[in-house]
């Protein structure tokens, strides 16, 4: 602005060297006999003061360096699909982490060291070494205590899997978000959103440890078999979920363009049942970290009485009520059902709700998969339990919870309000 006022109006275009002549068309406008506007805006540019010549062709030459990116649809397509691939790593985890669990593998590595224990042993010493140190650990001593060393090396290496995979999410989150943060992709709203990405990223990897700690410990009142905390595998599992949420619905708002709806009344219940429905889905999943942490689910293989009975004996069987809802194995299959039944019951009326409402088609796409999941996901539920928890089985059903999850998101990603 300071340029154009001092010629008067006139648009310039500057040579790529600081300090070089100013042209325009290349048109050198040092020299008058060039300049069309000679001798009106010629001779004001001449009256300028030196210096200011200087400032002004030393700020013209670097503004294309300094001027940072600004966040367009390009951007916002990149950034996004950069979310949806974090929340692939984040899937990844989440399965590796429950076969990890099926195959009763995650206390094989007793210590934790974020550098020095990505190099695995290599010799029959050093894995020798390593089977010493879990042999000082309750689940060998109680459960484990016949174990050859080719059976250790097995789950050892299904912890160590899951571990590296959790660095590797650490590492699809932190990098680019440094890249896309310093070419100016991010607006404020994302810089926020990817700074509470990354430091849930960082978090998680905390908390699994801080869960694996609690398998290690000596308990010696506890007649038990040695296992991590329900309580801190449920945290382990519901801030991985926040963090799938949370990356799964920022890259869909990058990529997916809104929906124009009618708000009508109908519509408002829909969108009101949908974020119900959801809620339902994330507890129910969460309600599966109990059921895997008490290995809830052998304790009645039937359906779908439990047993001999609709509601058994043994429900309430602890002291205080409460604490049936999170230590009882019993208790807490029971409530899984429940949940489980629940959400598919809400899913099937979101389903016929929305038939009598005029919706877009990727939005009755949503609401068809989310049906057609719900009920897949009820049938590996089933088959799990009477099958007695196979791993292919039951790693399958815990995959589902999160594709169900998924398309619960979708659909109220579908169904939201058009920002004015």
């Amino acid at each position: 602005m300071l340029l154009r006022a001092a010629l008067g109006g006139g648009r310039f275009l500057w040579g790529s060297r600081a300090g070089g002549p100013l042209r325009q068309g290349g048109i050198n406008y040092e020299k008058p006999y060039h300049h069309p506007l000679y001798p009106q805006q010629y001779l004001r540019w001449r009256q300028l003061p030196r210096a200011q010549h200087s400032v002004i062709s030393d700020v013209a030459s670097h503004s294309r360096v300094t001027v940072p990116s600004v966040p367009n649809a390009v951007t916002d397509r990149a950034v996004g699909r950069w979310l949806l691939i974090c929340t692939g790593t984040v899937a990844g985890a989440v399965v590796l982490g429950g076969v990890t669990r099926l195959t009763e593998s995650g206390l094989s590595m007793v210590d934790w060291h974020l550098v020095r224990e990505m190099k695995p042993p290599r010799t029959q010493q050093e894995w020798e070494a390593e089977f010493q140190k879990y042999q000082q650990f309750p689940e060998f001593k109680i459960l484990n205590h016949d174990m050859t060393l080719a059976e250790f090396k097995f789950i050892w290496y299904m912890e160590y899997s899951h571990r590296m995979w959790g660095r590797l999410v650490g590492l699809a989150y932190i990098l680019p978000a440094a890249y896309f943060w310093r070419k100016g992709y991010l607006n404020r709203s994302l810089k926020g959103r990817v700074l509470a990405l990354c430091g849930l990223v960082c978090f998680q990897g905390l908390l699994g440890w801080y869960m694996v700690k609690s398998g290690l410990e000596e308990k010696p009142d506890s007649h038990d078999i040695p296992r991590v905390s329900q309580y801190r595998l449920a945290a382990h599992l519901g801030s991985a979920l926040v963090l799938y949420c949370y990356s799964l619905w920022t890259g869909l708002s990058l990529l997916l363009p809104h929906h124009k709806l009618p708000e009508t009344r109908q519509l408002l219940h829909l969108r009101r049942f949908a974020h119900g429905t959801a809620g339902l889905i994330f507890i129910t999943a969460l309600s599966g970290a109990f059921v895997a942490g008490l290995d809830a689910g052998l304790v009645y293989n039937s359906f779908p009485k439990m047993g001999e009975r609709w509601i058994p004996d043994d429900l309430l069987a602890f002291s205080p009520i409460l604490k049936n809802i999170f230590e009882n194995p019993t208790t807490v299959q029971f409530d899984h059902r429940i949940l489980g039944i629940s959400s598919v019951t809400a899913i099937t009326g979101l389903y016929l709700l929305s038939r009598k409402i005029p919706l877009p088609h990727r939005t009755r796409m949503a609401m068809a998969s989310l049906l057609a999941v719900a009920y897949l996901q009820v049938t590996l539920g089933i088959s799990t339990l009477l099958l007695y928890v196979p791993t292919p089985v039951a790693a399958t059903h815990q995959s589902g919870s999160l594709v169900l999850l998924s398309v619960a998101l979708w659909l109220i990603h579908e169904l939201r309000r058009v920002p004015k």
